[in-house]
């Protein structure tokens, strides 16, 4: 097992959360009574603050606010946690709409109320607070310069930041709630030594060079429209052959395993939600369908496993006839929130390599085993190193899952031992599970060192149960099936993740245009359309280049599209019958005989080489 320190409980974490209360007492230092805070916790790779702002703010100002940061950093201040009451709380921020609205709900819900002091509310005043701090401290008591409602945990001091950066301003509903009032967000992070944050600063300059919604637009991939409407992609022609290959892949990878496909409605009655569970955990992420000639509730799918339980309760299945394995890749809706949406990361409408097994209890182990074996090929092929995440329910908050207290140890239990037996590195993750059941999850680093979820397993002795399906034991006696879910790459997100870890760069057997033959003149003309006859005969896919061009021209238009191979012709290659190869990396291979490279790009196809 992997060693899980939880994130917040690191020094990290500690850091990032002491380094928004600063950023808090800067701004409140440097535009008094102009900013009024709401909340600012940390996050995966930094902190956030959202703020109601009276007056403009931008990454131009940055520079100030950081260099205030850097004196309340320098001055070394203590970081000091009390507990309050109530009515200690409502005295102290009775002025803040947003903290009254946290001190009313910690009352009803009979939590704790503790708040933060920066400097020692006991201590006698010191020169931060005499000379910097200004009237926004006065108030305070002792050397305290700033106080806020909060949990923590905290550093002990200031001092402890070593590294830190504002990075951007957004805007953000508050408590993500676009009914409610929109904040200004600023971002920010920090990290224990300045190396890690120049890092983690040119990962960020190189992720925005490889934002896939830009690369998807400069590669003619996928396009949005506003009158198609939000989170709903478009995939281009040259789109639809990289999602295509990626989806053929899985198909590939579904025979091999024994899964059958299958193709389900994209919505359905309420009932069948009600009966899985998702009607009363999900209903809010669902999209409501509306009928002309209906009153009938229906929805549509966010998933495919209900609408599979039902191909499985077609018919009255045998222990013999375990397992019962169907692969699903028709399209899947889910109501995001419009602040949330992200390209193909996180969308409205989108597609998965979704399958379901219905086996019997002893099936178990042998079709993780099975179903692992095609994720690790699918990461394998893709370059990607992963680790496996066990995702349980939180005990704490079991109102979250369908399903009884027994049901859910029982399958707890069984996956722990299933990860145990295959003998991979895991990490426990309580609070990730499925409504329905624990999963195994795959864990993905991509070029940028960035992790993502990307394949699953689940298991799921819920929904049989609650459809009431069954099989003939050998015996003679009906027994429930249980239900694995999974996913080999999952979602389009997956295609939005490798044409960021690609840099749009992929691999021949899934580049929209693999071969461009760049004649040197018009006189070459006829040569290149030979040879592009024989590339397409032999199913190679090639971007045709405009003859009139200069080949400066051709060559800088094949690389911005990525093209892997550039076969320039001129009198020489003409008059010898060959191409002289160049990669879009720039190197030469000089030089060959058409049917050379040919063969040689088939074999990385075939192989689904990464390198060219």
């Amino acid at each position: 097992m992997k060693n899980n320190d939880k994130y917040e409980e690191s020094s990290l974490y500690k850091i990032r959360h002491t380094c928004e209360h600063v950023f808090n007492q800067a701004v409140e230092e440097l535009y008094p009574g102009k900013v009024m805070r709401a909340m600012g916790p940390p996050i995966e790779n930094g902190w956030y603050n959202d703020s109601r702002w009276d007056t403009e703010i931008s990454e131009q100002d940055f520079g100030k606010i950081e260099k205030r940061m850097q004196k309340i950093i320098s001055a070394n201040l203590p970081l000091i946690r009390k507990d309050i009451t109530a009515d200690e709380a409502k005295k102290m921020f009775g002025h803040n709409p947003f903290k009254m609205e946290f001190i009313e709900e910690y009352v009803k819900e009979g939590k704790d109320l503790t708040v933060y002091y920066t400097g020692d509310p006991e201590a006698e005043a010191g020169s931060y607070k005499r000379k910097v701090a200004g009237e926004v401290a006065a108030e305070l008591p002792g050397d305290a310069v700033f106080v806020d409602l909060c949990k923590g945990p905290h550093a002990n001091s200031t001092g402890e930041i070593k590294a830190f950066k504002l990075l951007s301003v957004a805007g953000a509903y508050w408590r993500g709630d676009e009914k409610n009032e929109m904040l200004t967000r600023v971002y920010g992070t920090a990290f224990e030594s300045k190396e890690e944050l120049d890092e983690y600063i040119n990962m960020i300059e190189e992720a925005k060079k490889r934002d896939h919604r830009k690369l998807a637009k400069d590669l003619d991939l996928i396009v949005f429209s506003d009158l198609v409407g939000a989170g709903l992609p478009m995939y281009t022609p040259r789109g639809s052959i990289l999602r295509n290959a990626v989806y053929n892949f899985s198909r590939e990878l579904n025979q091999k395993i024994g899964y059958h496909e299958v193709n389900t409605p994209n919505f359905n009655r309420a009932e069948l939600f009600k009966i899985s569970g998702h009607y009363d955990k999900y209903k809010d992420d669902m999209l409501k369908v509306i009928s002309n000639y209906s009153d009938e509730e229906m929805y549509f799918k966010p998933m495919n496993c209900p609408q599979h339980t039902q191909l499985y309760a077609s018919q009255m299945r045998s222990y013999k006839d375990l397992p019962y394995r169907v692969a699903d890749f028709s399209n899947l809706a889910r109501d995001e929130r419009p602040g949330e949406l992200h390209g193909i990361l996180r969308s409205r409408v989108f597609t998965q390599d979704d399958g379901h097994a219905f086996v019997r209890p002893d099936q178990i182990a042998d079709e993780f085993k099975n179903v692992q074996s095609a994720i690790n090929e699918a990461l394998e092929v893709y370059g990607l190193d992963y680790y496996v995440r066990l995702s349980l329910r939180d005990v704490k908050e079991k109102e979250k899952y369908l399903g009884e207290d027994e049901v859910w140890e029982k399958a707890e239990a069984k996956l722990k031992d299933l990860v145990k037996d295959l003998g991979v590195e895991y990490i426990e993750a309580p609070g990730e599970a499925a409504i329905y059941g624990p999963k195994m999850d795959f864990i993905a680093k991509d070029s940028l060192k960035r992790e993502w979820q990307i394949s699953t397993i689940q298991i799921d002795m819920n929904m049989p149960h609650r459809f009431g399906l069954k099989y003939i034991d050998q015996d003679g006696s009906e027994q429930e099936p249980v239900m694995i879910h999974r996913a080999i790459v999952g979602s389009e997100r997956f295609i939005g993740i490798i044409i960021e870890h690609f840099a749009g760069a992929f691999p021949v057997w899934m580049s929209p245009d693999q071969v461009t033959v760049l004649p040197v003149s018009e006189k070459h003309a006829e040569y290149t359309d030979a040879i592009n006859k024989k590339l397409k005969e032999a199913g190679i896919r090639i971007l045709e280049a405009e003859v009139n061009e200069t080949l400066g021209n051709k060559i800088r238009k094949a690389q911005s599209m990525k093209v892997p191979y550039m076969l320039i012709v001129g009198d020489k290659e003409k008059d010898k019958k060959t191409v002289n190869v160049r990669l879009r990396s720039g190197e030469e291979l000089g030089e060959m005989p058409l049917e050379v490279l040919i063969e040689r790009v088939k074999g990385k196809i075939e192989s689904k080489s990464l390198d060219l």
